[in-house]
């Protein structure tokens, strides 16, 4: 639990109920890869992440080669993430409910499949832009219980006292996915077609589906799951509703989420329009955000605790990066800021995941994850039309800096909100020749004066 609601205040955590002897385990980095269920979940995720890289960077290519047009590849996202805006709470309430590794198996292949027909939609030339958007939203209709599922799952597999560290490493194993995919990916759409890698993302949804088979089921940490009855979204919405160490870093994160992560619209934009650049260089633009999102995930494995005031710090220092990107003169000058912004981003991603994971009960955490995937992901369809629309009509660069100015501007008012509901004031200084920006209590600064 939170040891208050203000902007410095972090998640305590507390054993859960089902606390079980062999995660008392040395800490580290890897630590939670010393438990067997999640070094197989990890593996299979590394290569069906893989895959998943691969068909986002061939999706918004393919979408773009098709249309021309920045906005239609909003829309392509917009669609994948429409779901989970209207179903998200839904698949919060499976997630509770049933059980979870059984879910996976089901979801897992359901992407598979998905991967699968666009490939061959696409292998055999009969692709049109409204298949692509078809599939986009199928996806996202299976990730509305699949999200909430794998998040969940993961304090099953390693319980309470390595959750952290493995909400960290999951990431990292995201954005290694993510170094090797978009790279991969460009170079099979300039060689062989987009089809190919359409058809390694489908087959790639083997690899969890035999880990998860492979699981010891008496390994797992026992959770108690919700029973069946009427009033269970509610439920979960009062919960968060009365909680600020929830509900303040999913508001936050929504909004980061909604204007601040659209880099499928900016990246191909830039490509195409800014420095006229083939699908080769975009992958190598992804593969530089993906290396600092890498690093991101890697430090936030290495930390212990997390704070409400970090996690408010990150997102304007994201903001003012993306900024400083979009008015980027030269390709190099944007492509070595894409390294930060991918750092603070996945700081921001992981210091808000890990904290509400840690303050949630466990039989509330599929729908308080749902909640949270639903904000930080179901905004997408508000957010991508939008900046994609204005990435078309005004330019790249006012597209790109329009999303980190919402995202410093939301950083600023949530970090007022914090300091306000906690009774602290923010303070400047100097810190070993370094400015330094500080929430100390009001009372402090009256002294002070």
């Amino acid at each position: 639990m939170s040891t208050g609601p203000g902007a410095d205040s972090a998640p305590v955590h507390q054993p859960d109920t089902y606390a079980h002897p062999r995660t008392r385990r040395g800490k580290g980095t890897f630590s939670s890869l010393s438990i067997r269920n999640y070094r197989l979940f990890f593996t299979g995720a590394i290569v069906s992440n893989t895959g998943t890289w691969m068909a986002r960077i061939t999706q918004d290519w393919l979408v773009l080669s098709l249309t021309g047009s920045a906005a239609a590849v909003g829309v392509t996202t917009a669609l994948q993430f429409l779901p989970m805006l209207v179903f998200g709470l839904y698949g919060g309430v499976i997630a509770d409910r049933y059980p979870k590794r059984r879910i996976l198996l089901v979801s897992q292949a359901a992407l598979g499949l998905c991967g699968l027909s666009l490939a061959v939609l696409t292998l055999s030339g009969s692709i049109q832009v409204w298949h692509v958007y078809l599939v986009a939203f199928l996806l996202g209709m299976v990730t509305v219980v699949d999200n909430p599922t794998r998040q969940s799952f993961v304090s099953e597999m390693v319980g309470p006292d390595q959750l952290r560290n493995a909400v960290s490493l999951n990431s990292a194993n995201f954005q290694s996915a993510r170094l090797i995919g978009p790279a991969v990916a460009g170079l099979m759409i300039a060689s062989i077609g987009s089809g190919w890698a359409f058809l390694i993302n489908g087959l790639s949804f083997l690899a969890p589906l035999a880990v998860l088979m492979l699981m010891r089921t008496n390994e797992l940490h026992k959770v108690e799951r919700a029973p069946r009855g009427k009033g269970q979204l509610r439920e979960g919405l009062r919960y968060v509703a009365g909680r600020p160490d929830l509900i303040w870093p999913i508001v936050l994160v929504g909004f980061i989420g909604t204007f601040g992560f659209n880099f499928p619209i900016w990246l191909t934009a830039f490509s195409e329009e800014i420095f006229q650049v083939g699908a080769g260089t975009y992958g190598f633009l992804n593969t530089l955000l993906a290396a600092g999102s890498l690093a991101g995930a890697l430090l936030a494995a290495r930390r212990g605790s997390t704070r409400l005031r970090m996690l408010v710090v990150a997102a304007g220092v994201f903001g003012v990066l993306e900024v400083a990107a979009a008015l980027s003169p030269s390709f190099w000058l944007f492509a070595l800021l894409l390294v930060p912004i991918g750092t603070v981003g996945l700081t921001i991603n992981i210091s808000a995941n890990s904290a509400v994971q840690m303050a949630t009960d466990p039989v509330m955490r599929g729908r308080v994850m749902s909640l949270y995937m639903m904000v930080f992901a179901g905004g997408t369809p508000i957010g991508a039309p939008l900046l994609g629309w204005v990435t078309d009509t005004f330019g790249p660069r006012v597209g790109f800096a329009t999303g980190g100015l919402v995202s410093l501007a939301a950083a600023s008012a949530i970090g007022l909100v914090l300091a306000r509901v906690g009774g602290l004031r923010m303070a400047w200084g100097w810190h070993h020749g370094h400015p330094q920006v500080r929430f100390v209590p009001r009372e402090r600064l009256a002294t002070a004066a």
